[in-house]
């Protein structure tokens, strides 16, 4: 006899309480089932799901072609090592290059993985620029960015809330104001051996790079002979109706670090890496196990095939439009509690006057899933499959919310 819903409820609340690490403020939720926009609880509620994992299910929950490309590949080859060619990992690998422009990738299993290959790969650059190891290390990085929470993407993460308990930290990171040029300029020295930004900020409240300053970052390492590695962990994969988002600016980046939305719910992690410096990494100087396994690959290939045969590139920019301007009547119609709008596509933030902890946990209330950000930032990260329909209602919730409180 199947349990019934509360007794798994309560099962799943007991377990967590007794034997998961409390590293997280989890909602008292338990989700059992997704399909598209829409997940459902054990108590059978259904949610709008614009936490989206937090910008990983990029074509939806259980998208059928996805559900039907994994399923497939688990049934023929599941892992090999990378001591081995696999079909997958070079058809992925080509796929992403045909994105980010030539170059080679490399793959591992997280964004926070890819931020650290990134690190790796400015002190490769240290060493060819200084010829001597350990001198020119120093990577400028943003204030309020977030770049993972290994040592290396902690230490370029000015965060106390992630650097707390665990210094000291890996040495070389300092901090400049985003959207500031003369401040990234003004700690250019010798030492100075990269630059590392996220296009959009994501954990620290949705901050967008302005075209101007991202141009003006491409320009100043162009003429310092310094690597222009850009995070797009969170918002690359077509979040904001391009691939990449920082081809809103029309530039291009000396590497890449992706993950999250790229492989749709599975794990994966990629580094692109432009052709001038592809050779800094040679056999032995770094590596994954389960780097982009016949299975990842499949899910990612299947997610790159779906936002293409589905055009959600366009259905984004279009979409996104419309959208972002609704949320903005918030701005105006509840001014001492709504007081910016900010993001791109389906990665927006609302800024709200006081604590953000309240409106949250009403929004799931009403049925709509989010995820924190920043200093009481609300963040939207829709699924790029959403519909009109979806968007307008979660704006129609948002406004219910606020206009009871």
């Amino acid at each position: 006899m199947a349990e019934s819903p509360a007794l798994v409820r309560t099962s799943a609340a007991e377990l967590y309480d007794s034997y998961v690490l409390k590293n997280y403020a989890r909602a008292p939720v338990t989700l059992v089932r997704g399909k598209a926009s829409t997940v459902w609880d054990d108590q059978g509620k259904s949610y709008l799901d614009f936490s989206s994992g937090i910008a990983v299910t990029s074509v939806g929950h259980c998208h059928p072609r996805w559900v039907a490309a994994v399923q497939r590949q688990a049934g023929e080859l599941v892992h090999i090592s990378n001591l081995f060619r696999t079909p997958n990992q070079g058809e992925l690998a080509k796929r992403l290059v045909g994105y980010a422009g030539p170059g080679r990738v490399f793959f591992c299993n997280s964004g926070g993985e890819a931020d650290e290959a990134l690190i790796k790969l400015s002190r490769l650059h240290g060493v060819r620029k200084s010829g001597v190891e350990g001198k020119c290390i120093k990577v400028i990085c943003a204030k309020n960015g977030f770049h993972g929470r290994m040592f290396g993407g902690m230490s370029a993460t000015p965060k106390e809330s992630v650097q707390k308990g665990f210094r000291p930290l890996l040495p070389g990171f300092v901090f400049a104001e985003l959207n500031n040029l003369e401040s990234f300029a003004s700690l250019v020295d010798a030492d100075t051996t990269a630059i590392l930004v996220e296009s959009i900020q994501g954990d620290g409240g949705i901050n967008p790079c302005t075209p101007e300053f991202l141009q003006g970052l491409r320009r100043l390492c162009d003429e310092k002979g310094l690597l222009l590695l850009l995070d797009e962990v969170q918002c690359g994969a077509g979040r904001t109706g391009k691939f990449f988002a920082f081809e809103h600016a029309g530039i291009r980046a000396d590497a890449i670090a992706m993950a999250k939305g790229l492989a749709g719910g599975f794990p994966i992690g990629a580094v692109w890496v432009g052709e001038r410096f592809a050779d800094l990494f040679q056999p032995g100087m770094h590596g994954s196990t389960f780097g982009g396994t016949p299975l990842a690959s499949a899910a990612a290939l299947a997610v790159l095939d779906i936002i293409q045969a589905e055009g959600l590139l366009a259905h984004v920019t279009r979409e996104s439009v419309p959208w972002i301007a609704e949320l903005n009547r918030l701005v105006a119609d509840f001014p001492s509690k709504v007081l910016e709008i900010r993001g791109r596509g389906f990665l927006v933030g609302v800024q709200m006057a006081s604590d953000s902890a309240p409106t949250i946990a009403a929004l799931r209330e009403n049925g709509l899933l989010i995820a924190p950000a920043g200093v009481n930032v609300i963040r939207l990260l829709p699924p790029l499959v959403t519909t009109r329909d979806e968007l307008a209602r979660s704006v129609a919730i948002f406004r219910d919310v606020l206009g009871k409180a």
